[in-house]
């Protein structure tokens, strides 16, 4: 027996139309932002992108090697021309890297010009997430948990200042995606 949805798919139409700018996913690296931003755009019928796949693209180079070669400083910088450059596009549902909704220029620009949503869960399930892969910059400078317990301090009160605050969980993607409609709809 499966258990019926929480919000029907004319519903999930309904929000969508009234959504007037991008949906970008910001949190933590591990948080399910392009793993959820693909099921949510899939819901909303509109496209995703990966800023971080965006900003590889346009480098040619991935984001360690830029990292590695110019670093962070450097790296924000062009992160945020990009991300200024999907809103543009007009793009459905972008997924941001960890770091981007940090940076204050780039906060103030996603906040202005789209409706940011914070994903956050807790750290046991981010260091298992992000264990998965080995292609994590700052997770390579010591140890894993205790990288992400202090990037989740320094970065919580930036994040804070999203319009939208979801907590994902182990459950379906499915089912964040449709807690973050419901909580783009009760804001909107």
């Amino acid at each position: 027996m499966t258990e019926a949805p929480a919000i029907t798919q004319d519903a999930i139409s309904a929000i969508a139309r009234r959504i007037d700018r991008p949906v970008v996913l910001v949190g933590l690296m591990g948080v399910g932002k392009s793993t959820v931003g693909r099921r949510l755009a899939s819901l909303m019928q509109t496209d995703f992108i990966d800023a971080d796949d965006e900003i590889e693209r346009a480098a040619d180079r991935s984001i360690a090697e830029i990292f590695e070669a110019h670093g962070e400083a450097y790296f924000r910088e062009g992160e945020r021309r990009v991300i200024a450059r999907l809103m543009e596009e007009d793009h459905g549902v972008i997924a941001t890297g960890g770091g981007a909704f940090i940076d204050a220029e780039t906060r103030a620009l996603i906040v202005d010009k789209a409706i940011a949503v914070w994903l956050d869960c807790d750290i046991d399930t981010l260091v298992e997430r992000t264990g998965r892969r080995n292609t994590r910059p700052l997770l390579k400078k010591g140890d894993p948990r205790e990288i992400l317990t202090n990037l989740k301090d320094q970065r919580s009160g930036a994040y804070a200042q999203a319009q939208l605050h979801v907590v994902t969980d182990d459950g379906p993607h499915h089912q964040t995606a449709l807690r973050i409609l419901e909580a783009i709809n009760a804001w909107l």
